[in-house]
């Protein structure tokens, strides 16, 4: 009998992660990034984050911050690398490389941007830039890892592609080894004009890339394959969210049956049964991240799940919160459970801690970083301590933290 039959057969007795698990799809729960441990470890950790950088602002590019998880203590050790807008980071695997885009649109006297790589030494947090190599397209504006720490993956926003560039032995990166640009619009024309690229992620198998475009609204398929570093259209190619919606970014749910992607200009986030055989996603549900009685003017930036799978976040720009969602562990749906202050302007990228106790969220034009308390219940936010300055923060990604000489 085939596998596919034997899932169908036991779909509405089992949970989508029992399910993956029974199909060889799940093994054990993937590793945080950074090799951070999760649940119960509470160990100190790194917390580095990338920001914008310009002749109006006064950040140097990326900072680092030491982070306290048995308190939520978040304290400023200042910048780490002086770089040009690295606005989005990943962190290797192994803990001992950090990646940053450089969101411009000349890089090294070539047109488009770059992706810069750098050492990172866990017991100190010291970063030091090891290479650079051109993005293949203009404003590279998110990147990620893949599994086994061969391959970056970056989507270029303005260029309208994604691309891979592959990692050698001492974590620099080697040129670009595939690049796919994107083709079409949409209907919104102050922002569709063009494919624009927001972010890629790939599946728990390191077999797909989802790449998420905001300018013809598609969240794209790719067959990955990590040990050439070559990406191929999946057939079917794309899902479709709704005319005008802007998919920006993709978030797993842990079982890795679900995909959550929140839409930057219609204010919602898509929930997409995620076929991890095939590569294909099957919509299930679309929410708005703001509150029925808002007339304001917002754009959704970021979507995070749980690491427990029970919540799912959704950042708003202009209402300055955070949309907080329920979720049915048996359907992957959300329910609406309320909004969060982000207690500043334009939250941007958030993150939270790998214990799932702490939310840290960056709000770009307050120049803050606040710390909220995660109810492991209901999923509600309280802000501990007070805010941390960093300038114009965008992202925020947690590192293990190792004692000296381990």
């Amino acid at each position: 009998m085939r596998m596919s039959r034997v899932l169908k057969s036991v779909r509405r007795a089992v949970p989508a992660a029992s399910l993956l698990a029974a199909a060889g799809l799940l093994a054990s729960p993937s590793p945080a990034p950074g090799g951070v441990a999760r649940a119960d470890d509470e160990r100190p950790l790194w917390v580095f984050v990338g920001t914008y950088t310009s002749a109006q602002t006064p950040s140097e590019g990326i900072y680092k911050l030491e982070f306290n998880p048995k308190t939520g203590e978040l304290v400023s050790k200042g910048p780490a690398a002086k770089l040009d807008n690295p606005s989005f980071l990943a962190i290797h695997p192994n803990g001992r490389f950090l990646y940053a885009v450089n969101e411009l649109g000349a890089f090294q006297g070539t047109q488009g941007g770059g992706v810069s790589a750098l050492s990172l030494d866990p017991a100190s947090g010291e970063l030091k830039l090891l290479n650079q190599e051109p993005s293949g397209g203009g404003a590279p504006c998110h990147l990620v890892v893949d599994a086994q720490g061969r391959n970056v993956l970056l989507a270029n926003y303005s260029g309208g592609s994604v691309a891979c560039l592959p990692i050698a032995d001492d974590g620099s990166l080697k040129p670009i080894s595939s690049l796919i640009q994107h083709q079409g619009s949409s209907v919104n024309p102050a922002r569709q004009k063009a494919p624009h690229g927001h972010a890629i992620n790939l599946d728990r198998a390191n077999r797909f890339a989802l790449a998420t475009d905001l300018g013809i609204d598609q969240v794209l398929v790719y067959k990955f394959d990590g040990e050439r570093g070559e990406l191929t259209a999946n057939d079917p190619p794309f899902a479709k969210t709704e005319p005008g919606a802007g998919p920006r970014h993709l978030a797993w749910h842990p079982s890795g049956a679900f995909a959550y992607v929140i839409n930057e200009l219609a204010n919602t986030v898509d929930v997409f049964a995620y076929d991890a055989e095939k590569g294909t996603l099957r919509g299930l549900q679309s929410l708005s991240t703001l509150p029925a009685d808002f007339e304001g003017t917002s754009h959704c930036a970021e979507v995070v799940a749980h690491p427990s799978g029970k919540f799912v976040y959704g950042s708003n720009r202009g209402h300055d919160s955070l949309a907080i969602f329920a979720v049915d562990q048996e359907t992957g749906k959300l329910t609406p459970a309320g909004h969060q202050s982000t207690l500043g302007k334009t939250p941007r990228n958030f993150a939270i801690d790998p214990t799932g106790k702490f939310l840290l969220a960056a709000n770009q034009d307050s120049d803050s970083i606040i710390v909220f308390r995660v109810d492991p219940d209901t999923g509600a936010l309280t802000p501990v301590g007070e805010p941390v300055s960093v300038p114009k923060p965008v992202c925020v990604r947690f590192a293990s933290k190792a004692v000296s000489g381990k």
